[in-house]
This record gives structure tokens, sequence and C-alpha cells, in this order.
């Protein structure tokens, strides 16, 4: 069975650049669907994927999974980075999905089969004021949702704005989109609002935080000690990659379970934080880490190390790379958490067969491969937006931009 073609499609359903890849093979009817979005960079993806790895698939092998990937990798010299491995992973969760067909059997099965019935997942919960999260939470509480992620006007704060007298004549250097913040907000305000949603929420609720990466490292630290009385399920993203040396330091200063790995795209960022247990949870972009073949070897090495996955499931992870998370948490046995982003009405009109959410779980519709298409006539219908790729830039109050 033969690679007979890669058709690239970048479609916008939602207000979200996606990258979806479906390899035909020379078999009458049988193709497969694979993600490779990057929502920053989409276009980056596309070309790489039709330049580069189309030309390099065709002709392949299609059940030779392993040997695609590795030469698929290493073809280039230079390897890794977000815009090659999510073009790799396009192509390599698409011949996931043709041998799940080819076998007649859901993915998951083709690697072991099921660790468990159903995955849990956690949704978000925002406001500008505690008691806005709490009522959102307690919405979520009453669907059956038991993982609840709050969050406090959203990753830079509440009091971002797009003016700050203190960057003066600076403050228009960077360009239109620059978002000024305080990160000192954080440090004030969280502890509060989980002090409110902790009060207000049964105590068998499991709250999460995502700092992303706003913080110094001492005050990162500074907040996660303020956070351990209300008992996170985790902290995420509490420090930049570029600075995951203070793991260490976090570690020892505090027993709240962290979470990290989100902007990861090498196994050598990840592999100091794992064997010297200073985190709990991995939570890679499963596209942009490599795909299939890289989470399935990153799941094997976190359960040496008792740690457990959260693979990054916002909505700028296509519903096909969605579907390929759900297949993989029933798999691993180290499985933690699944982020779930609920999808709109175009999306589910786009995409049939998106896993279901019931009762704060998720599971698969048993199809063979992931068990989900794309109606490709009816994505002409969703074009990319170039300028939807492009964010605000995070800046301190004087103009310093920071990590976003």
């Amino acid at each position: 069975m033969r690679i007979a073609d890669v058709v690239t499609y970048t479609v916008q359903p939602a207000g979200v650049p996606l990258v979806v890849a479906k390899v035909v093979t020379d078999q009458p009817g049988l193709h497969g669907w694979g993600c490779g979005t990057f929502t920053q960079r989409f276009r980056a993806v596309q070309a790489a994927i039709e330049r580069h790895l189309k030309p390099f698939a065709i002709g392949r092998d299609a059940e030779a999974i392993a040997d695609f990937w590795h030469s698929a990798m290493h073809d280039g010299y230079w390897r890794n980075g977000p815009v090659l491995n999510n073009a790799v992973s396009a192509v390599e969760m698409a011949l996931w999905d043709i041998k799940g067909k080819a076998a007649g059997l859901p993915c998951y099965q083709l690697w072991g089969g099921r660790s468990r019935g159903t995955a849990a997942v956690y949704v978000h919960a925002n406001g500008n004021e505690p008691g806005e999260v709490l009522d959102q939470a307690l919405g979520y509480w009453e669907r059956g949702f038991r993982h609840i992620r709050c969050q406090l006007g959203g990753y830079v704060g509440v009091g971002a704005g797009t003016a700050s007298g203190a960057a003066g004549a600076f403050s228009a250097a960077g360009g239109p989109g620059s978002l000024f913040f305080d990160p000192g907000e954080k440090l004030r305000r969280v502890p509060e609002l989980f002090e409110t949603v902790r009060a207000g929420l049964p105590a068998e609720a499991e709250l999460l935080y995502d700092i992303h990466e706003r913080l110094a490292p001492v005050d990162a630290v500074r907040l996660a000690k303020a956070l351990e009385p209300y008992r996170l399920f985790f902290l995420e993203d509490a420090l930049a990659p570029e600075d995951i040396g203070y793991f260490r330091m976090l570690r020892t200063q505090c027993a709240v379970p962290l979470a990290m790995g989100e902007l990861f795209v090498h196994p050598l960022e990840v592999e100091p934080l794992v064997s010297e247990r200073l985190i709990d949870f991995v939570r890679v972009h499963v596209s942009t880490y490599g795909g299939i073949t890289a989470a399935l070897k990153l799941a094997n090495l976190c359960a040496a190390f008792g740690v457990r996955t959260a693979w990054h499931g916002p909505r700028d992870v296509s519903p096909v790379g969605m579907a390929a998370n759900v297949h993989l948490d029933l798999h691993v046995a180290n499985f933690g958490i699944q982020e779930w982003s609920f999808r709109a009405p175009a999306e589910e009109d786009l995409f049939a067969g998106i896993p279901e959410v019931r009762a704060g779980a998720v599971d698969v519709n048993e199809k063979p491969g992931w068990g989900i298409e794309m109606d490709e006539k009816l994505a002409a219908r969703f074009p990319c937006d170039d300028a939807a790729s492009l964010r605000p830039v995070p800046r301190l109050a004087d103009g310093t931009s920071r990590p976003f």
C-alpha cells in the first residue's frame, strides 16, 4: 500500500486557523486525516507539507509509519521546531488513521487497547472578578465536570490595556497590537480568586490554574506557595521553557502539582523535568511535539517516572488532533487529564465524528482509525484569514515584551 497523494487544508471554521492533511493511498477509498495545526504560523506549516513533506512521502509504504517518522524528522538535517514537527505530524497522524481503517480498528487498539473506559477532561472558567469565575465554575459542576481551570481576566490579567504612560514614546515601537499588563496583579488577585472558588465549590472539585509563563521565576515560586492551601490539581506553565532550571527551586519550595510542556518541541527539553521528577503532568501539544510516534515515546518515558499526561487541547488543536488526543488518553496507562474546548457548530458541521463529552469525561466513537472525517467540499467555505494568526504582544508597563 503506497502513498499516492498528500492534500493540505487550512480552514478557519471558528476564528482559529487549523491545518489538516489528507493522505491518500493507492487503495481505492482508503485515506487518512492528520493534524498539523500551528495557528500562529499556519502558512509555514502548509508550505512545509506541500513543498517538502508531500514529495518526500509520495510513493512510500503507507504502513511503514515508524520509518516515515524517523526519516522525515532527519531528512531535513536540522530537526525539530514547531513548523517541521507539525508538518511531519500531519502526515504521520494520517498514516495511523489509514492503518486503523485498513485493520478495521480504532487507533488506540493498534497500540495495545484501552487502559480505561473514558478519559476525564477539564474545562475553563473565566471572569473579571472571582465571583464571576465561581458562577461559571458552578455551572460546569452542575453539568458533571469535576476538573475546572480557573482564570481571572485571561492570561494577561484583568487590567491589561493598549496604552502605558511608563513606556513613553517606546509604546509604539512594536507596532499595533501591544497589550500592556501588570504581572504583580497575579500575585495580588489570584490567591483571592482561589479562596473564593474553593469556598464556593464542593470539596471534591479539582481546580487548575495556568500562569502561562507570565511571571519572573521568583514570582512564580511566590504564587505557587500562595496557592498551596487551595489544593490545586495542577499549576500549569509556571515557567517559560527558557527558565526550566528554576523548576528545582520551585519543587523544593512547595507541594503544588506542576504541569509543563505546552511549548516543548524537543525531547531533551522534557527529559530533565521528568527524570528528576520535577513535574507531575506533561502538557505537550501533540502535533507540535512531532505527532503520535513522539507522543507515545514521551508517554512511555513519563510512565517510568510517575509523570502523567495532560495533552494540550485548546481550540487551536483541530478536531482531528483532538480525536487523536483522546485515543492516546484511552490507551496510555499514565493518563492524567485531558484539556477540553467546546467546538462551534461550524466545526461540528465540518468535522463528523468529534469525540463527545458526557458527565465530565470523553470517549471515542469506536469507528476505525480516528473515527473522524472532514467534509472537503464544506472546507472551501472556511478560508483562513492571515490576520487571525497574529497575537497581541504582551508587554510590561515600560514596554518590555514578555513571553506569551
